[in-house]
């Protein structure tokens, strides 16, 4: 459904030293540097698949996002979104896809959502039947009821970012294209956002890539994640793998009804379990998953627990060390 081949975007910034006469100088002559945003990106999405795409801040993430929507045109390299060169932007390509940014909005601020879904239905062209079907599936989806016939001003965040989802989805989109999406949301609301997009996804067979900044999305909804640093890509592959590759074994969380005393410390670092985090009624472990039986039960007989729990690192903190690797860059 995605194909990019030997992506690369470059833009060419003026560049100027401080002071009247470089001022004066750039008048008549202005010299330029060359950024490149996306440095060589390879990929494919199958149809279907949910693929979260990370990275930091100036990474490329929504520089790529854009060329994949046929908003950029790339400086090289090949791009194909359904069979179609997103950069024409021909009519095929746009009734296939769709973009949702979590910081941007096509709702109308006078109008009542209802009314800017019959805006786009007259854009798209979509037959009156096909509308109301498609519609109805949606406003029942997002619970959109109560709120179809007030003016947007009117409507809380959440409520606006259901009535973007739907205005973006009434063509019926083969791929999605999600930028940031439950920005500013709260946790009930960032939840029934990832609900609605997974439904989307499994009744219509519809391609989601999903650059997001909060890890509870991504892992409720991406089998596998695409890692881009410094405009290359650095991963590519499920969550779990890259969690074992980064750092193997689990996260230990001890909670404690007093200190844990020294000696125990000491036992436990001897099964390979390293102390990440301590206070008087907390120790957050990393351990090994070859010796994670033998420290837990060395925990248990050593410590005294409250309540203790084993889950895998969370994904930020994977991340942030992947972001650290040497090569991470290249």
């Amino acid at each position: 459904m995605i194909s990019v081949r030997s992506l690369v975007k470059e833009y060419r910034v003026p560049v100027r030293p401080p002071g009247v006469a470089a001022a004066l100088r750039a008048l008549v002559h202005r010299e330029h540097r060359v950024v490149k945003a996306v440095a060589g990106v390879d990929f494919d999405l199958r149809a279907g698949e949910r693929v979260g795409f990370l990275g930091p801040n100036g990474a490329g993430k929504t520089t790529t996002l854009k060329c994949l929507a046929g908003l950029l045109t790339p400086t090289s390299g090949e791009v194909r979104v359904d069979g179609h060169e997103p950069a024409r932007r021909d009519d095929g390509f746009l009734r296939a896809i769709t973009l949702v940014a979590g910081q941007k909005q096509q709702l109308l601020w006078d109008l009542a959502p209802v009314e800017t879904f019959a805006l786009n239905r007259a854009i798209y062209d979509v037959p009156l039947d096909e509308y109301r079907r498609t519609l109805d599936e949606l406003v029942a989806l997002l619970d959109l009821a109560p709120v179809l016939d007030k003016p947007v001003r009117q409507l809380s965040l959440g409520e606006r970012m259901k009535c973007e989802l739907a205005a973006a989805l009434l063509h019926r989109p083969r791929v999605l294209f999600l930028d940031e999406p439950t920005v500013g949301l709260d946790v009930l609301m960032q939840a029934a956002v990832r609900r609605f997009v997974k439904a989307y996804n499994e009744r219509h067979g519809a391609t989601v890539i999903l650059t997001s900044h909060a890890m509870d999305d991504v892992t409720a909804l991406c089998p596998r994640i695409l890692v881009i640093n410094h405009g290359r890509i650095v991963y590519d592959g499920s969550r779990e793998a890259l969690v074992a590759r980064v750092r193997p074994g689990r996260r230990v969380t001890l909670r404690l009804s007093s200190p844990a005393t020294d000696d125990a410390l000491a036992a436990l670092d001897q099964t390979g379990a390293k102390v990440t985090a301590r206070s008087d009624h907390e120790l957050v472990l990393q351990v090994p998953q070859r010796s994670l039986a033998d420290a837990v039960s060395l925990a248990l007989a050593r410590c005294a627990i409250d309540d203790l729990t084993v889950e895998e690192p969370p994904l930020d903190e994977v991340l942030a060390e992947l972001f650290a690797q040497p090569g991470a860059d290249a």
